[in-house]
């Protein structure tokens, strides 16, 4: 259940668009705490703040922050202005968004019958850790495209979390940010992967979409209850639409868990068990016995998917050049180099199938 804590802001550390990051004293001591002023307003050193520090206390490696609750003394002004989905439902924070398939959205009329994303190539990761190395071998190969992040609501339900997400759109290698489900925040609000997916293309006029959970994903060590198994459904999402789906694979040397060494049985289930429709999986031809080990675990994913040996020369310098730090699970680039080898493969993968 919820931890609670009343604390004051002692300084504001750092902030991006959406989110800012603070130090708060609480009883206990100093910890450090995040608030999304656009739903409980911008607090300031000096103000009292409602705190849950549920994840703090859990020790979460992705959302170890005490969350700003409310700020009562400085609550953020009414929205104003249409939109009628309402994210996050029924709970404290719930919030209402316009929608940009809903009537009063300027985009209604073209998404009204919007059926198709024209074989636009749909990358599908299972971890949010996966965008910026997709966009590393992306961009290695193809400069100027542009690019859309379909955010999935199996991790961070506020795309303002990501300050990758964010340095990626200030860069200008995503176009923008397309929340969906239950997330909410971002450049377009979907209620769907499919209507997203429909946003991306249309709205957004990705050339490619990037689909993945925001930050943190959930797990229990079994066989079927982790957040992940979304990327098959995007998977089907994507082949509906009649996109191009390419299911980027969760691979590590560096996890020592043996579920998730290799091959993870994340990128079994959700692309062996769940994704219906076919997709092209990049299979990075990375040197040695690992390597092997690798192609030899992909080999199930032939019944249904077509599996595409992608090179990873060149991919090692793109990854060193990301404009984002990359980290996975706590590993950094040269402690899980077959992680973002593998999905930047994925990224050049996309690449060649544009026109």
């Amino acid at each position: 259940m919820i931890r609670w804590r009343k604390g004051e802001v002692v300084r504001i550390r750092r902030e991006w668009p959406g989110a800012v990051e603070l130090d708060v004293t609480v009883p206990e001591g100093e910890c450090r705490a995040l608030a999304y002023p656009p739903l409980v307003g911008r607090p300031e050193p000096g103000d009292e703040v409602l705190l849950n520090t549920t994840a703090l206390a859990m020790g979460l490696g992705t959302g170890g922050y005490a969350m700003v609750v409310a700020v009562p003394n400085r609550l953020p002004e009414d929205p104003q202005g249409p939109g009628h989905l309402v994210k996050a439902r029924y709970t404290p924070l719930q919030a209402t968004v316009l929608g940009a398939d809903e009537q009063g959205s300027p985009h209604h009329d073209v998404l009204r019958e919007a059926d198709s994303v024209d074989g636009m190539p749909v990358v599908v990761a299972d971890l949010h850790s996966a965008l910026p190395p997709i966009l590393c071998g992306l961009y290695a190969s193809r400069p100027g495209v542009r690019v859309a992040y379909v955010m999935l609501d199996g991790g961070a339900l506020p795309a303002w979390f990501s300050m990758a997400a964010a340095r990626l759109r200030e860069i200008g290698w995503l176009t923008g940010v397309v929340t969906v489900g239950q997330a909410f925040g971002g450049d377009v609000e979907a209620v769907t992967v499919h209507t997203g997916l429909l946003a991306a293309r249309h709205v957004l006029q990705a050339d490619v979409a990037v689909v993945a959970q925001g930050p943190g994903n959930l797990g229990t060590g079994t066989r079927w209850g982790f957040s992940g198994v979304s990327a098959g459904e995007a998977v089907n999402a994507a082949g509906v639409l009649l996109g191009r789906p390419v299911a980027a694979l969760r691979v590590s040397e560096g996890d020592r868990r043996e579920r998730h060494h290799g091959l993870s049985h994340h990128s079994l289930t959700a692309y062996g068990r769940v994704a219906l429709t076919p997709a092209d999986v990049p299979v990075p031809e990375l040197p040695g016995a690992f390597g092997e080990r690798i192609r030899r675990q992909a080999e199930p994913l032939a019944e249904r998917h077509r599996l595409v040996p992608v090179p990873v020369d060149g991919l090692h310098e793109a990854l060193r050049e990301s404009p984002v730090r990359l980290s996975t699970m706590g590993r950094g680039l040269e402690e899980d180099l077959a992680y973002f080898l593998t999905s930047a493969a994925a990224g050049r993968l996309a690449a060649s199938l544009l026109a």
